[in-house]
């Protein structure tokens, strides 16, 4: 049976979503990633978030694999990356945690949540809280 990410709520560093990204590469690279999480990695949320960071996906999926805890994994992006002050952080997950909400990218939450049989879900406003119910958590 094939994995769905942890959850995008979960923190690094303070940061939304950097936890699941690292989950997705190692995942992936166990053959053990749903086949739907496979066209968006280094793309979207995870692209975003090493912009945001500094540091290009690549280097931080070949960081990843080369082993170490998540903790580690952070060390390393904060020496190879950009330092991040509070405001960054507040910035990051104040985008990360209401993306598709009253944006540019809620026609595409519509969309998503369409093909996914949850278009009746009016409760899901944002690319988190519908990836909580699409993969198979309770809605935050």
């Amino acid at each position: 049976m094939k994995k769905r990410p942890i959850t995008a709520f979960n923190q690094l560093g303070g940061l939304y979503f950097l936890p699941r990204t690292l989950d997705k590469i190692r995942v992936h690279a166990r053959g053990e990633l749903h086949e739907d999480h496979h066209e968006f990695l280094g793309k979207g949320f995870d692209g975003r978030l090493c912009h945001s960071l500094g540091i290009s996906y690549d280097a931080l999926k070949t960081r990843v694999l080369a082993g170490g805890t998540d903790d580690e994994i952070l060390a390393w992006i904060q020496k190879n990356g950009r330092a991040l002050t509070e405001v960054d952080v507040l910035i990051w997950n104040g985008f990360a945690a209401k993306r598709g909400w009253r944006d540019d990218a809620t026609a595409t939450l519509e969309r998503q949540k369409a093909e996914s049989g949850l278009a009746h879900r009016t409760d899901l406003l944002t690319f988190f809280d519908y990836y909580e119910v699409d993969e198979g958590r309770a809605p935050r």
